[in-house]
């Protein structure tokens, strides 16, 4: 794609498809801005793609060039649905998947101690630990935005298991000393809040300047992505979500598609929602 100057993509990419977080970032870093934006295939039976054909496996998409006639403009923005249970904390000590420090100190009583649980009574500790999901964000990266919500750099992974022997807990990503982690859960009025966030943030920026007679962008389409984990279910309404985004943007051309998992920048999200507008320039 770098060859051809182009300055984004709009990537689709099944879930099964090996080594796909390198693909993205191999595949991000070939475009001028580094800026990816889509989704992976999400259904209860076949996981397909269509490019010229239908497709099992691997990535497809529609990359825009930088130089596109009429001088199209594309602003794109994440929303987190996950809101943070405690502070955020720096995995000291790991080994592939499962994190055995975080500060320093065990992995898993700490866990349990912020979530208010004990082994000890299974029954209760299962049923917290089955609502609680981990965001992970790069070392060097920003962990929490205004307001004590996640940034745009975090990704909320699954704990997919508890490691007694070693107080550790497994996480589903490989983890690397320096990232930081913190424990949290879905929240729908978070994700709402988040939702009209980014609009707004979107608005602004396609917004004049205070130059005398000077013109804001013309927003031309919108398409927004959504884990199929959020929707109607979990907003509790059908079509909550893009009745926000519209409400926001206004009477613009609107589509969309719920995800099995949600790509921006080089990075693979999950219960989010990915924003993105055209403009005029």
């Amino acid at each position: 794609m770098a060859d051809h100057g182009s300055h984004s993509a709009l990537v689709h990419a099944d879930p099964a498809t090996h080594d796909l977080d390198e693909l993205l970032v191999e595949l991000a870093g070939r475009t001028a801005s580094g800026y990816l934006f889509g989704g992976l295939t999400a259904s209860r039976t076949r996981r397909l793609h269509i490019a010229d054909g239908v497709f099992e496996g691997g990535l497809s998409g529609v990359a825009f060039m930088a130089d596109a006639p009429g001088g199209l403009r594309l602003v794109s923005r994440v929303t987190q649905g996950c809101q943070p249970l405690g502070p955020t904390r720096r995995v000291t000590g790991a080994d592939g998947n499962v994190a055995l420090q975080l500060d320093g100190q065990p992995a898993l009583p700490l866990l349990l101690a912020e979530l208010g649980i004990s082994l000890q009574r299974p029954q209760q500790a299962m049923a917290a630990l089955r609502a609680t999901l981990v965001g992970l964000t790069d070392g060097e990266d920003t962990a929490l935005a205004r307001g004590g919500q996640f940034g745009i750099d975090t990704r909320v992974r699954h704990l997919i298991g508890l490691d007694p022997a070693r107080e550790g807990i497994a996480i589903a990503e490989h983890l690397q000393t320096g990232q930081q982690l913190a424990f949290c859960r879905r929240d729908v009025a978070a994700a709402r809040r988040d939702l009209v966030r980014i609009c707004a943030e979107i608005r602004d920026e396609l917004a004049p300047d205070d130059a005398p007679g000077a013109e804001g962008a013309r927003i031309l389409g919108a398409l927004y992505v959504s884990c199929s984990g959020r929707g109607g279910p979990h907003f509790g309404a059908p079509s909550a979500e893009a009745q926000i985004v519209q409400h926001a943007l206004g009477d613009v051309p609107l589509v969309g598609f719920f995800a099995a998992g949600e790509i921006a920048h080089h990075h693979l999200y999950g219960y989010t929602g990915v924003l993105t507008v055209f403009a005029t320039a």
